[in-house]
């Protein structure tokens, strides 16, 4: 009993003694509140021995837990581990202090240690991601590129600071960064996949299409990629190499949809109404294509002189999705149904705010919803916009020019199948 007393005062009052000195040489009171756990600890111990009498054994695990495995665990981090404890203490508490609301007080705790440790990685980062959420991109970047500067080899950080950079409009300098990441690592996807997004956004779409080839030497399951890559090349107007694309990644996918309809719309564009149909009906099955599907399967009908079959198809895609029915005046193959078609009320509110130029929080959230309603990307967006202007303009174009288009379409489909053929045998 008196051999146990005094072994675990002589470790306790050493680490008491680590520890103080800890926080003498790194001048951080973090470690004020290890200290006063030991002492509280050493404490009971002196309590128990004044008193003469032995404590329940929850006491004495208490008092250990205290004064010994506590500043045990502090050292091991540090030595074992290699982490800085001010630095996970000060993470610990601005952590909390952000889930109970409390930002600014926990940017202000941790502005504080930068202060005194202005090499901190953790600090930055932690500084960085709440400036990120805040949507102060100029500061997020500052600190992003602090750590980056501190540690070239942290990746997760430079992508963290191309991502930031995209955000604020500093396209060119993310640019630089995820090609940085991708000659050291890249088989990196979402560097690859930020970078191939930035080139879509600047129509930069070679470059894009460059970027993705490139990444299927390392991704060649990526139904993202070879989605993109169909973007890529619908924007260019090979629609050819695009449908390739769009086929490889409805295949690796089968349940996302969103290859399926820009593959009718192809198809619609080409005049193979019987295909482009098979996608639209298959696009009906997902919710987020399922408003699309509905309004070209009303052009179909048109196409095929079917209006009243017309008329209930674009009944469904407005009642969906209501920006269908701007779509729908916009388009002239759907003159004869246009009458049939009511006109949302979102529309007319919304319609009502453009020309009153209200800016009541109430018009402002109908138009938000009217926007946000299945939102998609709005990369996804600028290729859906794009294959609908193409239907128009192949809509215009003379018989004699859409003969050619469909010879050329037909010669293609002979020559594919006759190398699948070869390739059989």
């Amino acid at each position: 009993m008196i051999i146990e007393k005094i072994f675990f005062n002589l470790i306790a009052i050493a680490l008491f003694t680590i520890i103080f000195m800890k926080l003498i040489h790194k001048n951080d009171t973090s470690y004020i509140v290890i200290l006063i756990l030991e002492f509280i600890g050493i404490a009971i111990n002196f309590i128990e021995l004044f008193l003469g009498n032995s404590l329940a054994i929850f006491f004495k695990i208490f008092i250990y837990f205290l004064a010994v495995l506590i500043p045990l665990w502090v050292l091991w981090l540090e030595y074992f581990k290699k982490m800085n404890f001010p630095e996970f203490f000060h993470l610990i508490v601005g952590n909390i202090l952000i889930s109970r609301g409390q930002q600014e007080q926990a940017k202000i705790r941790m502005s504080n240690f930068l202060n005194k440790n202005p090499n901190s990685q953790v600090a930055h980062k932690f500084m960085a991601k709440c400036y990120e959420k805040e949507e102060n991109y100029e500061a997020a970047i500052i600190e992003y590129r602090k750590v980056t500067e501190l540690n070239r080899n942290d990746l997760e950080a430079a992508y963290n600071l191309a991502y930031v950079m995209n955000k604020g409009k500093q396209n060119e300098q993310a640019i630089e960064v995820l090609q940085d990441i991708l000659r050291r690592t890249p088989e990196s996807e979402r560097a690859t996949n930020l970078l191939g997004d930035i080139y879509f956004e600047a129509e930069r779409y070679k470059e894009a299409a460059s970027t993705y080839m490139t990444a299927l030497r390392y991704h060649s399951g990526s139904y993202d990629i070879y989605y993109s890559l169909g973007m890529v090349y619908t924007m260019l107007n090979d629609f050819s190499r695009a449908k390739e694309f769009y086929e490889k990644a409805a295949e690796i996918n089968s349940m996302n949809f969103h290859a399926k309809l820009s593959l009718g719309q192809i198809a619609l564009a080409y005049g193979d109404l019987e295909e482009a149909e098979n996608y639209f009906m298959q696009g009906l099955k997902s919710e987020e294509t399922e408003a699309g599907s509905y309004y070209y399967l009303s052009k179909i009908a048109m196409l095929k002189g079917d209006e009243d079959k017309a008329a209930n198809y674009m009944k469904v895609a407005v009642d969906l999705e209501p920006q269908n029915y701007k779509y729908l005046q916009k388009d002239p193959i759907f003159t004869p149904i246009r009458q049939e078609v009511p006109k949302p009320e979102k529309v007319e509110r919304q319609e009502i705010a453009e020309v009153k130029k209200e800016t009541d929080e109430e018009m402002k959230q109908i138009i938000e919803e009217d926007e946000g309603k299945k939102k998609i990307i709005s990369k996804e967006k600028k290729v859906y916009r794009h294959l609908f202007k193409t239907n128009l303009l192949m809509e215009n174009l003379s018989n004699e020019d859409l003969m050619m288009i469909r010879n050329k379409r037909e010669k293609q489909k002979m020559q594919e199948k006759t190398q699948k053929e070869q390739e059989q045998d």
